[in-house]
């Protein structure tokens, strides 16, 4: 499969979600999920010569649509080393960061990776190919118990127990080691009119536990905050529940759990403004458009 900038990953929301940076034109900015590059090229195209961005990325895919930009500097690593990477820089404070959780279009529509049930592929899911543990080591070696844990958490399945434990017999006869390996042992277990519903949050389940993407979050989210100057902005897009739910927790209270701070007058102690405070999605044209911006969600903050 040929991969282009343009085919590698379609930007979703993006002019909300540049637009909530409030972008000045001589300030430090970071896209920590650069892709296909769709959000850091408007990002670049709103900053003037004084300004830069940094994009992060960990996919080697992605660095085929670096930017030929003096203002611009690609990071090859996962955000969750945002803090780090920018001390390596020698940068104190940023002006604003933007989030585009989630996979992009170009992992799905790979059939080599093994992101997708629609093609039988070797189970990797790994959003760098270059280390950690795959989507089949993880089934293959994992315990009935974990196992259990990571489908009803990440996925929010009801029937994680049985998925679990149907998983761990079928693994003692054979290895499962494809798309097609995963879903021969799993289908039967879905009723007929959810059977895609449940599979898409099966898979997203091994996903999130391959790539760590829970603990990344956090990470990342407690760096942005500190990095962040006064008035500052954070925009992140998220696709499910549970990451949502830190993103909310982290613009809300100021941590990603959510516990609300106040100080001896009982004021409420927090380092962000909302700036949306219902979330924003996208356009109906745009869903139609693009069918991977249906679950998106926009949150905007502001540091105070």
């Amino acid at each position: 499969m040929i991969t282009t900038a343009e085919t590698y990953h379609v930007p979703v929301l993006l002019y909300e979600s540049i637009d909530g940076l409030d972008i000045k034109s001589d300030g430090i900015y970071i896209d920590v999920t650069f892709g296909g590059g769709g959000h850091s090229k408007e990002i670049l195209k709103r900053l003037g010569k004084k300004g830069h961005l940094y994009s992060f990325d960990q996919d080697p895919d992605a660095e085929k649509n670096i930017v030929n930009d003096s203002r611009f500097t690609f990071v090859r690593s996962n955000f969750r080393y945002l803090k780090n990477w920018m001390r390596y820089y020698g940068i104190d404070h940023i002006d604003g960061l933007l989030a585009d959780l989630g996979v992009s279009s170009h992992h799905f529509d790979d059939e080599t990776r093994g992101f997708s049930f629609r093609f039988d592929a070797p189970l990797d899911m790994r959003m760098n190919k270059r280390a950690g543990t795959t989507a089949a080591e993880i089934l293959n070696n994992y315990s009935e118990e974990l196992l259990a844990d990571i489908f009803y958490i990440y996925g929010e399945l009801k029937n994680a127990r049985k998925i679990a434990a149907t998983i761990t017999k079928a693994r003692n006869e054979k290895k499962i080691e494809t798309t097609g390996d995963f879903l021969h042992v799993t289908e039967k277990l879905f009723q007929r009119e959810r059977e895609k519903k449940e599979m898409a949050k099966m898979f997203q389940a091994l996903r999130i536990e391959v790539n760590h993407e829970m603990d990344a979050l956090k990470e990342m989210l407690n760096g942005a905050k500190d990095l962040l100057c006064d008035g500052g902005r954070l925009s992140v897009i998220t696709y499910h529940s549970l990451e949502d739910r830190i993103v909310k927790n982290m613009m809300k209270a100021g941590n990603v759990e959510g516990k609300i701070k106040q100080d001896f007058f009982g004021r409420v102690e927090a380092p962000f403004r909302q700036i949306n405070n219902k979330v924003i999605v996208p356009s109906d044209e745009e869903q139609q458009q693009n069918p991977r911006s249906r679950s998106a969600k926009l949150r905007v903050a502001e540091k105070i």
